[in-house]
């Protein structure tokens, strides 16, 4: 039998959390759900969490948070919030998600690099598009504003011999900060 779960309160610890839909139905393979499960994401980003990296995948979600509240009161945002606009504005009343989710807390700048490559190469593995930025609903792809990595997880400068401190491999990627563009519902 599992221990019970321990509750992560706001200790400023950055998260990969996942979640699937009830049955493991593929409901966010319809554009109107992948894009309203953004647009939760979005609209809880700031006030109960940081966003750090996501993907909507056909029957499940993974994300790169840093809650600003719980861990748990952050995933029942995204989650209860989106179910409420479901029933809301796509005028459905079926049981969304499966109960619970999983997280992993992200442990340094290379366990946070790993996580971003997981969730930006998802829709690959699954053969959904050739390169990550191809994926619509990814934040891999372009017009996404995301949440910088946490200070403690950056990955500290290399140090060579000679004294001259150089970046850390996957920092010195400078990428534009894309605009998120919420899209307006009736």
């Amino acid at each position: 039998m599992k221990p019970p779960r321990e509750h992560a309160t706001n200790n400023s610890q950055t998260y990969m959390v996942t979640s699937s839909t009830w049955g493991r139905r593929a409901l966010f393979q319809a554009e109107p759900w992948a894009r309203l499960l953004i647009d939760t994401l979005y609209h809880y980003r700031g006030t109960a969490y940081l966003l750090h990296d996501f993907v909507i995948m056909p029957d499940h979600f993974h994300a790169l948070i840093t809650p600003l509240t719980s861990l748990e009161k952050a995933v029942q945002f995204i989650k209860g919030g989106f179910s409420y606009r479901a029933k809301k504005e796509l005028g459905s009343n079926m049981e969304v998600w499966q109960k619970g989710f999983q997280d992993h807390r992200i442990r340094d700048a290379r366990d946070y690099a790993m996580h971003v490559s997981y969730i930006r190469n998802n829709p690959i593995t699954e053969r959904y598009c050739e390169v990550a930025d191809q994926f619509p609903y990814s934040s891999a792809h372009a017009g996404f504003e995301l949440d910088a990595i946490p200070q403690g997880l950056k990955p500290q400068p290399i140090v060579p011999s000679d004294g001259a401190a150089e970046a850390a491999p996957f920092q010195n990627k400078s990428q534009p900060a894309p605009l998120h563009s919420k899209a307006k519902t009736a």
